[in-house]
């Protein structure tokens, strides 16, 4: 063969390439996409991928069909994930967890290099809750109480290595107090025994802790966002407080490596149309969430500066699961 016509073939063959990958993305997407939810039914993250899986797919104009895939704390549905085809039909909505599980555990089926970020869809605040048998009123006074008593506090938690669990243990860390972590099989099961001075405070979601600080069963310090909550708006943040000490419980959509450009292009401009969306803010603002639909790199510049956050979290706490 002459180096002519190998030439050619090459020039032909790279052609018909980009003219197939130009054609799949204008066909995009021509069938359901399947977005994967790894948790049960009835959290926070079921809540909202059902609501972004909805005004995606008005946005798309093809059906989005929610997968709950839950198990070992994120990681089976974030595998499954990372191992299917990178052409669009499947889709990842994972939280902190997606971050915190390959610095927590040892063995992780998943790399974080087999995934992409395609967009920040949400962002939400923890609050701070202390029972009201310590009748403190402010973050001051309740740092200052623990200083005092060392040791004697007791902290709720969903669980080990959960976002709340790590607030905690951030907070621990800026403030120098000292605490037992008392995990939970959910956290709604701690707010009896925080009520009742069993536990002595807790980092809880909004959506969890609403209808406990609305009546003063509990009482709500401070939020961990950059800015106060709307739900909260009497609450100050902890950087409000005097603590260079911020939380987010985000939410954001992921894919398999290697999808094409012009594809990943118009999920992100679909997902930034549904976060303008006033009907998806008021669905988000119930459970004290604020939508976000970030480009991809500023998703993946957020997603590797949470990477690198929480290990260190996780380091100097000394924390595992085996």
């Amino acid at each position: 063969m002459t180096i002519n016509l190998r030439a050619a073939l090459i020039g032909a063959l790279t052609s018909l390439v980009l003219l197939s990958t130009a054609a799949f993305a204008q066909s995009y997407p021509n069938r359901p996409i399947r977005l994967v939810l790894p948790y049960n039914p009835g959290g926070i993250v079921d809540y909202v991928g059902r609501a972004l899986g909805q005004h995606l797919g008005e946005a798309l104009g093809q059906t989005v069909v929610p997968e709950n895939r839950p198990g070992a704390g994120g990681i089976l549905g974030t595998e499954v994930t990372a191992r299917a085809q990178p052409d669009g039909y499947t889709l990842l909505l994972m939280d902190n967890a997606i971050v915190i599980n390959p610095s927590l555990q040892q063995h992780v089926p998943y790399d974080l290099k087999q995934l992409d970020a395609i967009s920040w869809v949400s962002s939400s605040p923890l609050v701070l809750v202390v029972t009201p048998a310590l009748n403190v009123k402010t973050l001051d006074a309740f740092i200052a109480h623990a200083k005092a008593n060392p040791g004697k506090l007791n902290f709720a938690t969903a669980g080990v290595g959960t976002a709340p669990h790590l607030a905690a243990e951030l907070f621990k860390q800026h403030t120098g107090i000292e605490a037992t972590h008392v995990p939970y099989k959910g956290i709604g099961a701690s707010y009896v025994d925080l009520m009742s001075n069993k536990i002595q405070f807790s980092f809880s979601s909004i959506a969890g802790a609403l209808g406990f600080t609305s009546d003063n069963r509990v009482v709500a310090l401070a939020t961990t966002g950059e800015e106060r909550s709307e739900i909260y708006p009497d609450t100050p943040t902890m950087t409000e407080a005097g603590l260079n000490f911020t939380v987010d419980l985000w939410l954001a959509l992921f894919a398999p490596a290697g999808m094409p450009e012009d594809v990943k292009a118009k999920l992100v401009k679909a997902v930034q149309s549904v976060a303008a969306k006033p009907e998806f803010k008021a669905q988000l603002a119930h459970i004290g969430a604020t939508p976000r639909g970030t480009p991809p790199q500023e998703t993946a510049d957020f997603v590797k500066a949470e990477y690198a956050k929480w290990k260190q979290v996780i380091t100097e706490g000394k924390i595992r699961i085996d």
